[in-house]
């Protein structure tokens, strides 16, 4: 007897019916009809011969069989991603030139680029990491990519996650009750720097720039002696450091916006590069909740 094969387009649909519990959040997330992802749905539950979902006027939920399948399904898609990966090195090769801010470039950027590295090994990306304003205007010229940070409500580049900018200082000391305020901040050019001080003159606190570096450890370390408080974003607040609020005499910061910006007519290289950080942002988890 032969056994029916499972189609990847059809996994790929039910396993978004199966993460979202909805047809229409499926539908959007594969930019298909709701109409065109039950098709599917009802076409895999046909080949495997059992029902997948339990449907309601309100409810989605996955049968026993539908349990049982997830798993198979991701490993079914898993392997078929390292099958192309691995036939396609052999042929792509090139070289990417990736500007980022520091504190990706040291939290998140090693293992997104390892994984893409695994599947590409022939091309080779260059990272450098600072700030991201004199990179936007060379990228063309001397990178391909850039992920930026800017201010809510931009339309520059491609919107990959939302951060929020948050004080910090020390957990054993309390540099926020100094006046004036001593600030560790980043060089001319930082977003964080130019919120850090119009929220500061704005709510007329007194401050004063107590340390400038253009290294994210420095600053961080400062801070966490207790010689000024710093401005981080939350996703990456070290466990040396806490959440300042108004509580603490400190003004609130504008939220921030992380984006991707590709130079005009990217290399093969390029465009893959940038697929493989628009997919691991997406699955990135939202910044945790910190209480301040």
């Amino acid at each position: 007897m032969t056994l029916p094969m499972l189609d990847p387009d059809l996994l790929r649909a039910f396993l978004a019916v199966a993460d979202h519990r909805s047809f229409t959040r499926a539908a959007n997330r594969l930019n298909r009809t709701q109409s065109a992802v039950s098709m599917q749905i009802r076409r895999l539950e046909m080949r495997v011969a059992a029902e997948l979902f339990r449907r309601n006027t309100t409810t989605v939920e996955l049968t026993l069989a539908g349990e049982s399948l997830v798993t198979y399904a991701r490993r079914i898609l898993a392997l078929n991603e390292e099958a192309v990966g691995k036939l396609r090195e052999h042929r792509l090769e090139g070289r990417v030139r990736l500007g980022v801010m520091d504190d990706y470039g040291s939290h998140v950027l090693p293992a997104v680029l390892a994984r893409f590295l695994a599947l590409y090994p022939r091309i080779h990306v260059e990272m450098e990491t600072g700030l991201t304003g004199p990179m936007l205007s060379r990228i063309g010229e001397s990178y391909e990519l850039v992920i930026a940070m800017h201010g809510e409500g931009c339309e520059s580049g491609e919107l990959l996650r939302f951060e929020r900018p948050v004080w910090a200082g020390s957990a054993e000391h309390r540099a926020w009750l100094l006046d004036p305020l001593p600030v560790a901040l980043y060089p001319p050019g930082c977003l964080f720097r130019k919120w850090a001080i119009e929220a500061l003159d704005a709510a007329e606190r007194p401050w004063r720039l107590a340390f400038v570096s253009h290294n994210l450890a420095t600053v961080e370390a400062i801070a966490t002696q207790g010689l000024a408080v710093t401005v981080v974003k939350s996703s990456f607040l070290p466990r040396s450091l806490r959440g300042l609020s108004p509580r603490d005499r400190l003004p609130a910061l504008p939220g921030a916006e992380i984006r991707l910006h590709v130079a005009p007519d990217p290399t093969r290289a390029g465009i893959m590069l940038a697929d493989h950080l628009r997919e691991a942002f997406a699955a990135m988890p939202d910044e945790p909740a910190i209480n301040l």
